[in-house]
């Protein structure tokens, strides 16, 4: 009786002992859940920041976007407008220059109209003269004078010298510079012309001192007057092939640079 008794008690107090840890395994599994659940509530909230930042981000990407598209619409315009405008003036300056160029023109055939023959310089007096002749003037007389005219800047009376000068002399050595200067006076007025008197120097004199320099101005013309690029880097790449030595073939080499395609 008394061993049943005993082994009644084991029991209860083993029965105790289950419930007790039972108990406290849950009050763990609680404990555990709770800060499980605590730890998920501060990731959320943590993503949730995350998630508002980003958002910043972007809303702020997408405002500038739109601020940049703005800029560069304006931007694109204001260039426009420049270049309206550039070229507006520019095409006052060309109108401006072309009046300047007619009005010269106009000046020098006035002045060259209203200039008689001119009265040839004496000779010594022991010249041998018959009387009331009037001894016409020496080459270098007439190179001279002519010369002296193109450096005042009165061109057309200066052409038509340096022409005069060709006509009666056209052997002399300084008929080369003549003929240069010839091609000189036409340069504003007439590039075209200008171009073929020039080429006329190197055709003519191709070995003189003036003819890299000819040739090296036929290109200036068709590349600035007459904007012929094609035809200003042959005319460059002849002064560069045929003078080399010269110094119009350095100026060629920096043009060609500048024309490259």
């Amino acid at each position: 009786m008394r061993r049943w008794v005993l082994a009644a008690s084991l029991a209860s107090l083993a029965g105790c002992a289950t419930k007790g840890n039972v108990r406290r395994v849950e009050t763990q599994v609680m404990a555990l859940r709770a800060e499980t659940a605590r730890h998920e509530s501060v990731r959320a909230a943590e993503l949730a920041r995350i998630i508002r930042l980003q958002q910043q981000v972007i809303d702020s990407l997408t405002t500038t976007r739109q601020a940049l598209r703005v800029m560069d619409a304006k931007t694109t315009n204001d260039v426009t407008d420049m270049m309206r405008q550039l070229l507006a003036v520019q095409e006052v300056v060309g109108q401006s220059q072309r009046n300047l160029s007619q009005l010269r023109g106009q000046l020098d055939a006035r002045a060259e109209a209203q200039i008689g023959t001119p009265v040839a310089p004496a000779v010594p007096d022991t010249a041998v003269r018959g009387p009331g002749t009037v001894p016409a003037a020496s080459a270098e007389q007439m190179y001279n004078a002519a010369l002296q005219q193109y450096r005042r800047g009165s061109v057309a009376t200066a052409r038509r010298a340096f022409l005069d000068f060709l006509q009666q002399y056209p052997t002399h050595p300084n008929a080369v510079d003549a003929l240069y200067f010839v091609a000189e006076t036409f340069e504003t007025a007439s590039p075209d012309t200008a171009i073929a008197r020039f080429t006329e120097v190197t055709a003519k004199y191709p070995q003189s001192a003036r003819a890299p320099a000819a040739l090296y101005k036929v290109g200036r013309l068709y590349e600035q007057s007459l904007k012929y690029p094609v035809r200003a880097r042959a005319a460059y790449q002849r002064v560069v092939a045929e003078y080399p030595r010269s110094e119009d073939a350095d100026l060629a080499k920096t043009r060609l640079e500048a024309l490259k395609p």
